[in-house]
């Protein structure tokens, strides 16, 4: 009993200290709006929607192009590549994977109900995740049919990010086989950040409710693309210096797994850059430990 007394002493002064320090206070005010908002279900629903969306709309991908591309095939891989960028460390598997499907009709309509059907539902979830994170009440979010061209502005705005990572890796490969300055890199990839930090705000912006300013998202948009650009550069090490001699490392369900976790963390980080801002914009802190 001794011992429990003075680890709840203990425990009290260390909450006490925390809130008293700015550095401390702040990221466990984030800490806690995240586990008052049970990010890890969030996460969890998004991470679903976007994995049963992600599939079909490969086999759709490669099943276009493989029409449209017939007469071009390294074209054909090159575009394909662009598409799989958001996923280094095992793009080279979803590939390979995917590959073998796209000769069936049946199985292109089939896909293109399910990336219809998933990418509905993970635009509703993100609307639902958004205003959650930024308290809005259920009365004050939009309703039919307001919500429903949201989440088409949604899934437009995630097309425009697929399109955008393509061109940019294209530019990219292009840039890599040519000279160009120090400084003329480093504007290249700031273009690179800003539009992708753009378009998060873009998909944020049409995910949240009117009643929260455009401005009160900006640092979720830059601080989203830190995490994302980080985890590309972080993935394509891994791969390139990890994995590059165990092309059997995945089977089917090692890649399912690997796909879910690299899904998963994204939206975890995601959500983190969201209560960041939620934190800042509405000063929420300090915050106890065991409120």
């Amino acid at each position: 009993m001794a011992f429990l007394s003075w680890l709840r002493v203990l425990t009290r002064r260390v909450d006490r200290f925390q809130q008293r320090h700015r550095t401390l206070a702040f990221p466990v005010a984030v800490y806690r709006e995240l586990q008052t908002a049970k990010a890890g279900f969030l996460g969890a629903m998004l991470t679903f929607f976007a994995f049963v969306s992600l599939f079909p709309l490969l086999l759709i991908l490669t099943t276009v192009l493989g029409v449209v591309l017939r007469s071009n095939p390294k074209l054909q891989q090159d575009v394909l590549n662009s598409a799989l960028v958001d996923f280094p460390v095992i793009g080279e598997q979803l590939k390979n994977n995917i590959h073998d499907f796209g000769r069936n009709g049946v199985a292109l309509v089939i896909s293109i109900i399910i990336t219809a059907v998933g990418s509905l539902g993970l635009a509703n979830a993100a609307q639902y995740v958004m205003n959650l994170l930024w308290s809005v009440p259920e009365d004050r979010q939009p309703g039919f049919p307001q919500s429903w061209l949201r989440s088409l502005g949604i899934i437009g705005t995630m097309g425009l990010g697929v399109l955008s990572t393509t061109a940019l890796t294209a530019l990219g490969e292009w840039a890599s086989g040519q000279y160009f300055s120090a400084g003329l890199r480093v504007l290249l990839l700031a273009a690179s950040f800003v539009l992708t930090a753009l378009l998060f705000w873009l998909g944020m912006r049409t995910a949240t409710a009117a009643e929260v300013a455009g401005k009160d998202l900006r640092l979720a948009a830059i601080l989203t693309t830190l995490f994302w650009q980080g985890l590309q550069y972080l993935g394509g090490f891994i791969a390139a210096h990890q994995l590059r001699h165990a092309s059997t490392l995945y089977g089917v369900f090692g890649l399912v797994l690997g796909l879910l976790a690299w899904i998963y963390l994204q939206a975890r980080l995601t959500m983190i850059a969201v209560t960041t801002d939620v934190v800042r914009a509405r000063r929420s802190w300090p915050r106890s430990l065991f409120d």
